[in-house]
């Protein structure tokens, strides 16, 4: 047994508690910008600060359905305005904390030079920042590598796929000895015109890949979670049905990850809010073996609706939490199977895809 095993392994099972899943707050300074552009709100650290202690200062009733929050390092090291740090508060809840631990992605020299594929940077330094955040109070960390797919270019390519597997078993290797939990997440974007028989084909293969690095790095399954995205149709694709994503998916995972893994949390990877629920719920009913629990850990899927009701102004501050408490509810039923759905007429159901997604 490692120095963490034990922990790991408690970790990992009480952040895929049947009913929970992860609030993904780790938006790079960038990103969150483009967030705030939307609703004509600066991008400065105070804001940054205010909107972050909506989400984490949250009423303790969060913590039915919100197990982990994954945090930028700007947001580690940022207090509430009581002047009490964000992982501690989290901690009070009974939420775990987890951080960003990627630097982003760079082109993969070989690839097609105008449709590169990519690789994730950030191992170079990251078993001194995995002890940092441990001794700060984080428990998990994140690590997200990009998988595209092109029919006509063969992605994603064979280099691609062993390069990021390799990247991520490293980094969760890493994680591990210094006390994380990581959540591994190979994402293969939906960007495209492909059908959802391709996607199944691209993501089988990349989860496949991933799963045997693992091994060959020795991470002990027990203490990781698995990201995916859902196997769905292209963007530009005629849209795949909630069952056949369903399908897709869970076939998928028991084609490739062992039953040691005690959660898959999904990315929502551009989803509107309700097609993330729903999606999520159906793969939660959909009949077959599933020794996971199969949860969220979703950013855009939780935040689009809580930003628009905020708006950057204090006076909105708890209805915004309450449209927060209720996505995460919906989102803790779905992972029961207990989604009863939604009104697809409401801003829930608009559409929060970005072109070649980054943090």
């Amino acid at each position: 047994m490692g120095k963490y095993d034990a922990e790991l392994i408690a970790t990992a099972k009480a952040i895929a508690t049947p009913g929970k899943g992860i609030l993904a707050a780790d938006e790079s300074t960038g990103t969150i910008g483009s967030r705030f552009d939307k609703i004509k709100l600066d991008n400065n650290e105070e804001n940054r600060r205010n909107y972050r202690e909506l989400l984490l200062g949250s009423d303790a009733s969060i913590a039915k359905y919100i197990s982990g929050v994954i945090l930028f390092d700007e947001t580690f090291y940022q207090k509430d305005s009581n002047g009490v740090p964000f992982p501690e508060l989290l901690k009070k809840q009974g939420i775990y904390t987890g951080i960003k631990v990627d630097k982003g992605t760079v082109n993969l020299p070989g690839t097609n030079a105008t449709f590169p594929e990519t690789a994730t940077q950030g191992l170079d330094d990251l078993g001194a920042r995995c002890k940092k955040y441990y001794e700060g109070g984080a428990r998990f960390a994140k690590w997200r590598a990009v998988l595209k797919i092109n029919t006509a270019l063969n992605y994603p390519s064979e280099q691609a796929i062993q390069e990021n597997a390799h990247g991520l078993a490293r980094y969760a290797a890493i994680c591990q000895e210094n006390g994380l939990v990581p959540i591994v997440e190979p994402e293969v974007l939906m960007d495209g015109d492909h059908s959802i028989e391709v996607s199944a084909v691209a993501t089988e293969r990349v989860q496949a890949a991933v799963v045997k690095a693992l091994s060959d790095h020795h991470v002990l399954l027990e203490g990781i979670l698995l990201k995916p995205n859902m196997v769905l149709a292209g963007t530009n694709a005629k849209p795949a049905t909630p069952e056949e994503v369903a399908l897709y998916t869970v076939r998928t995972l028991q084609r490739t990850l062992p039953a040691a893994v005690p959660g898959v949390v999904f990315l929502s990877g551009g989803q509107s809010e309700i097609d993330a629920t729903t999606n999520l719920n159906a793969i939660n009913t959909i009949e077959g073996k599933k020794p996971w629990t199969l949860s969220f850990s979703y950013g855009r899927a939780l935040q689009s609706s809580i930003l628009k009701a905020w708006l950057g102004d204090k006076a909105n501050v708890e209805a915004a939490r309450k449209v927060y408490l209720h996505r995460a509810q919906c989102n803790g039923l779905a992972v029961l199977g207990k989604y009863p759905g939604e009104d697809k007429a409401s801003s829930a159901a608009e559409s929060l895809y970005v072109a070649n997604y980054t943090y």
